[in-house]
């Protein structure tokens, strides 16, 4: 039986009870900070001008074209460790291939929405996943509900972590990049562009990830490791990242996985013929040196810091409701990768 369109995305459950709380998100950039915690900083030679920008209404796409052009070089050429949100005030680096001739002054590069803070030169070209993590700042307004539930949580996620589930933003627009994957996989459309392909990929891959974690936490077993489960280097359980060959855990947690799977067959059978490995990831995303402080009754102040490819959305539904301006009702990403 061929697998039911995904033309929403469900609502996959959350680990905590509900607090009931509410706020807005994003009212002004600046109550969204981010600043990426690279892997290195520019070694001051090589064949690639590194620089850092702190960006204020921009996404990193439009800021990577703009110092292309600045740089003459293709798009191809300039680099980032991962996308950061465009309403934040938000910090990373970008690299530009620019092996000879005048090395340009971009920190004198002018525009309204970026600036350049610094540049060096570096051994190694920028590519995704090239960070140690995403520091946050982040502040919520118009707090309603109750402190006490929301506090609760707060110490619950200090001392347990959340459900590291993708966030909504890895699924494109009200979730239509996994119904776009399930047709390319199922040879309904022909999808040519290597970009789209890769993006309907990893969304179709991180729904089924997410399916899993949801499937544990709806039986009870968050907080809890199952016979089977393949843990990572820090001691939590893992979950699959389909691709070709065997799932790694046994026993219960493999059985748990494998139903998830049989669910939804033609994503997990066109991922393995896509040419994807079976990887995992962890259940569990650990917030580190989690602060929160009420500077008014009804403003929330949290800063907390996560590794890379995990998502301040989870933090955040662990705590309370939140709701955005109306200029993100287009699936603007809520979260920094």
């Amino acid at each position: 039986m061929p697998d039911a369109p995904y033309t929403t995305l469900p609502p996959w459950p959350r680990a905590y009870p509900a607090s009931g709380a509410s706020a807005v998100l994003k009212l002004h950039n600046d109550d969204f900070r981010v600043t990426e915690l690279p892997l290195q900083l520019p070694s001051g030679a090589g064949e690639h001008v590194w620089v850092e920008v702190e960006k204020n209404g921009a996404n990193t796409a439009f800021v990577a074209q703009q110092l292309s052009e600045a740089a003459g070089v293709q798009e191809r050429d300039v680099g980032y460790a991962g996308l950061k949100d465009r309403y934040a005030i938000t910090r990373q680096w970008f690299s530009i291939y620019l092996p000879k001739g005048e090395t340009p002054e971009l920190t004198q590069l002018q525009h309204p929405e970026f600036k350049v803070l610094a540049q060096s030169r570096h051994v190694k070209k920028l590519r995704p996943g090239d960070l140690a993590g995403n520091q946050f700042r982040i502040v919520l307004r118009e707090v309603a509900g109750d402190r006490g539930a929301i506090e609760a949580n707060l110490q619950a996620i200090a001392a347990q972590g959340v459900p590291n589930y993708f966030g909504a933003q890895r699924f494109g627009f009200d979730g239509g990049n996994v119904e776009q994957g399930r047709a390319m996989l199922a040879r309904e459309i022909r999808v040519r562009n290597p970009k789209k392909k890769g993006l309907y990929l990893s969304a179709v891959r991180s729904f089924v990830f997410n399916e899993v974690l949801a499937q544990r936490i709806a039986q009870g077993l968050w907080g809890r490791t199952l016979a089977g489960d393949v843990m990572d280097e820090a001691g939590r359980p893992t979950g699959p990242l389909w691709g070709r060959g065997r799932v790694s855990s046994t026993d219960e947690a493999q059985a748990l996985e494998n139903s998830v799977a049989a669910r939804h067959a033609t994503l997990c059978d066109g991922m393995e013929h896509a040419g994807l490995d079976q990887e995992r990831r962890a259940l569990v995303a650990s917030p580190q040196e989690l602060r929160w402080d009420w500077p008014q009754p009804d403003q929330l102040v949290l800063s907390f810091s996560l590794p890379p490819g995990t998502y301040a959305t989870s933090v955040l539904e662990e705590i309370l409701s939140t709701t955005e301006p109306e200029r993100h009702a287009e699936g603007e990403p809520a979260a920094a990768e």
